[in-house]
């Protein structure tokens, strides 16, 4: 008998949970929109963009080999209250600088320097909070609920990322950057709240060991991930095809430079591919992928890269949006198949380390897609940056497909 998608919400830990994410993560979106379009009004700059990845994920890739092995050996449940502690204290430092740049604008470089110091700051905090969050959820259902729990936790995430995308727009335009952040660090310690009423997790790893130890238990996460050829598949596509296709960064310019919409529009484009993935998500909560999920995970990942393309030929503010939208939804589908797939296949003992592992792939994947967005905007200019990078998306698609048939032939 197969389990019913609204029965997860009868466990009162993963009701928690779900909201306790949720809110947190509306304000990190809603913090990752504001300083977007924030660093950009200050500068002008699109390479201003490309360096907030820069900063976000600098510290994710000294720190992720770390996060897993001390998320196993980590009472989850703290691990997890400090790291939304600390983000909501990030947000609070942005709003005096934000308080000090209205103040003192002659100190702009210095305040900008800051900025891009917390933004630092936020990539350390992220490379433990984000693969904990996976690492917790296995531990709140029984394990007949953990495909559909992957797409509840997947579902509460877009949601969030909607709410943060659009409420940060229409928040600056009507409220300011400053109100705009005194929201965001209400939001992430009302998340704090709920996450402190969990149950403890005990941690996976019981000694802390010796350092040889620790290196051990290091390596023996990467020799999991590196030997599970269906894992690695399914992480390497995401992590090139987001890296070259993917077009977060250049919204703000394109929304203001080129379709001449104010915050607002911006706002809009910005949750566009969100609200795509909710709805699919949502589907797919309902109506859990039966067969050749391989198969529609390539498909899916071809058509996020169309999709690109067209939103690099469109100077209309509906087709722009409707390419995102499109783009959403091919992302949510592939995302819960990537999500199931990992889950199903680690083993309890080193999850932590795993998501750890799967966390730098996809937030190197976002992050670097970001500076490299910059990058090649600076360099060939907006339309060219994109329609290069959705091209060799398409190729990547081609090749994985090619070299991968265990992953293009997999169903669970």
């Amino acid at each position: 008998m197969k389990p019913r998608p609204f029965s997860l919400l009868h466990f009162t830990e993963f009701k928690d949970y779900l909201t306790g994410r949720f809110l947190f993560v509306t304000g990190i979106r809603m913090q990752s929109t504001l300083l977007g379009w924030w660093l950009y009004e200050i500068t002008g700059s699109v390479l201003a963009i490309g360096l907030i990845g820069l900063a976000e994920v600098a510290p994710v890739l000294f720190f992720a080999v770390h996060a897993g092995y001390k998320i196993d050996r980590s009472e989850k449940r703290k691990l997890l209250l400090t790291c939304v502690f600390f983000s909501g204290i990030c947000t609070i430092l942005l709003l005096v600088l934000s308080l000090m740049l209205v103040q003192r604008p002659q100190s702009e470089n210095v305040i900008l320097g800051a900025i891009y110091a917390i933004i630092f700051c936020t990539g350390i905090i992220r490379a433990f909070a984000a693969p904990a969050y996976q690492a917790i959820t296995p531990s709140l259902v029984p394990k007949k609920f953990i495909q559909q729990a992957t797409a509840w936790s997947s579902a509460t995430w877009v949601s969030g990322s909607i709410l943060g995308h659009a409420f940060a727009g229409f928040s600056i335009a009507y409220l300011g950057v400053s109100a705009t952040l005194v929201f965001i660090a209400a939001l992430i310690f009302s998340a704090f709240f709920l996450l402190f009423l969990l149950f403890p997790k005990p941690a996976m790893i019981d000694k802390p060991g010796t350092e040889m130890q620790r290196w051990h238990h290091i390596k023996e996460g990467f020799q999991f991930f590196f030997s599970n050829k269906v894992m690695l598949g399914a992480l390497s596509l995401d992590l090139f095809t987001v890296f070259f296709g993917g077009i977060v960064a250049i919204i703000p310019v394109v929304a203001k430079d080129i379709l001449k919409t104010g915050p607002i529009g911006f706002a809009w484009l910005n949750v566009a591919s969100d609200i795509g993935s909710a709805l699919i998500l949502l589907y797919l909560i309902r109506f859990p992928l039966r067969r050749k999920q391989g198969e529609k995970l390539f498909i899916t990942v071809a058509l996020f890269a169309c999709c690109s393309i067209v939103f690099a030929f469109s100077h209309s503010f509906i087709l722009s949006f409707t390419a995102l939208l499109i783009s959403g939804i091919a992302n949510g589908i592939n995302s819960v198949i990537r999500g199931t797939i990992i889950q199903l296949k680690t083993p309890e003992h080193m999850r932590g380390r795993v998501m750890s592992i799967n966390y730098l792939f996809t937030n190197s994947s976002n992050e670097l897609g970001r500076l490299e967005s910059g990058l090649a905007a600076s360099a060939m200019g907006i339309i060219p940056s994109i329609l290069f990078g959705g091209g060799l998306a398409l190729l990547i698609v081609g090749i994985t497909f090619v070299l991968t048939p265990g992953l293009r032939k997999l169903e669970y």
